[in-house]
């Protein structure tokens, strides 16, 4: 008996295959009026091209360098597919990409994303759109096109990608790191949200050994469900940084806390004459990293090299300048603290003092 399948007699049509033209075309209608909310000078271009346009003049740049930076979510969507909470999952994935542009010194310009699945769910889809739209207004860019790919047969059902690009502008001679960065420059920690969207897959790990479901309240925050906590969207700090560099703060570093932490984060704008020296005294530290720790047995060095244990963001800042950016950040609704100093290198390129407070 033959295994062969019989062909229609009137032919095989790529929705018989898995891939629903018309699904994607009401996706396309039906994100429009969130696209169109991310608006800004130099993109007011409809989606639906074959490209998205950006006119670098009309957003007011003189002698530009372009930046860029790409990113995904991680496994953070897994928690979002598996409690069907889809609403917030964009916003990660623009900050992680914007939060990479501000450290140059950049102004995030537009946005792309690329959203792969097995099958399109229009509902579905518009959330996860709707939530990128939102991280786009946070950080003032554009979200100027994307992708959306049905792939029946590299998906499994209900799984979904993200990846999201971004391209930012910043002239030329206020890009970031600055050389004259130097030996007592303040180190200022701005708070994070949580882990954002690092360390998921030990996260999920976690949650597994410490048999708490989902939809049960979390033990670090039992106001919310455990899904409700870990699914809180990364923080964007474009603005509020933005407007302190425009401000004429002496900023001379910044760094983006994110998988590697702050071990392998750090030194990644420092040069080789310099080390980050970090009180964790000083650091107010989230109660969900105290319970990751506590509940995967981890000590503070992996902890330090796994997660931001609540700092997002670490700028390096000209001493005198230190006390109006933490008032800056204050007044644009950040928590933010001195955690250190910069100082000559003498061996690690990262060295710490006190304890983390897990």
């Amino acid at each position: 008996m033959s295994n062969e399948q019989q062909v229609p007699p009137n032919g095989l049509s790529y929705k018989q295959a898995g891939v629903d033209i018309d699904a994607g075309n009401a996706l396309v209608e039906a994100i429009k009026p969130a696209v169109r909310s991310t608006r800004r000078p130099g993109a007011d271009g409809e989606i639906g091209g074959f490209g998205g346009l950006f006119d670098l003049k009309a957003a007011g740049f003189k002698d530009p360098v372009l930046v860029a930076a790409n990113d995904g979510v991680g496994t953070k969507l897994r928690i979002a597919i598996e409690t069907g909470k889809h609403d917030t999952i964009g916003i990660d994935l623009v900050a992680m990409c914007v939060n990479d542009i501000i450290v140059q010194g950049a102004e995030p310009l537009f946005f792309l994303d690329y959203f792969a699945t097995g099958k399109l769910d229009v509902a579905e889809g518009k959330a996860i759109v709707e939530g990128i739209a939102e991280g786009c207004r946070q950080s003032g860019c554009a979200l100027i096109g994307g992708e959306t790919a049905e792939m029946p047969g590299m998906y499994s059902a209900g799984d979904y990608d993200l990846a999201g690009f971004c391209v930012g502008g910043a002239e030329r001679d206020q890009l970031l790191p600055r050389g004259e960065m130097a030996a007592g420059d303040v180190l200022v920690a701005i708070a994070s949200s949580g882990p954002h969207s690092n360390g998921y897959s030990l996260i999920r790990k976690i949650v597994e050994v410490s048999g708490v479901a989902w939809d049960a309240p979390a033990p670090f925050a039992p106001q919310q469900t455990l899904a409700q906590a870990l699914l809180t969207p990364t923080r964007i700090y474009v603005k509020p940084l933005l407007a302190a560099l425009k401000d004429g703060l002496a900023i001379r570093a910044m760094a983006h806390i994110t998988g590697g932490g702050f071990i392998d984060n750090i030194p990644r704008v420092l040069p080789d004459s310099l080390s980050a020296h970090i009180d964790l005294n000083a650091i107010a530290v989230p109660k969900v990293f105290g319970w990751l720790a506590q509940t995967g047995g981890m000590d503070a060095r992996e902890m330090l090299r796994t997660f931001n244990c609540g700092v997002g963001m670490l700028v390096a800042v000209a001493p005198d300048d230190a006390d109006a950016l933490i008032a800056h950040l204050a007044n644009s609704g950040e928590q933010a603290a001195r955690v250190g100093v910069l100082a000559a290198r003498d061996g690690d390129a990262v060295t710490f003092e006190g304890a983390l407070a897990l």
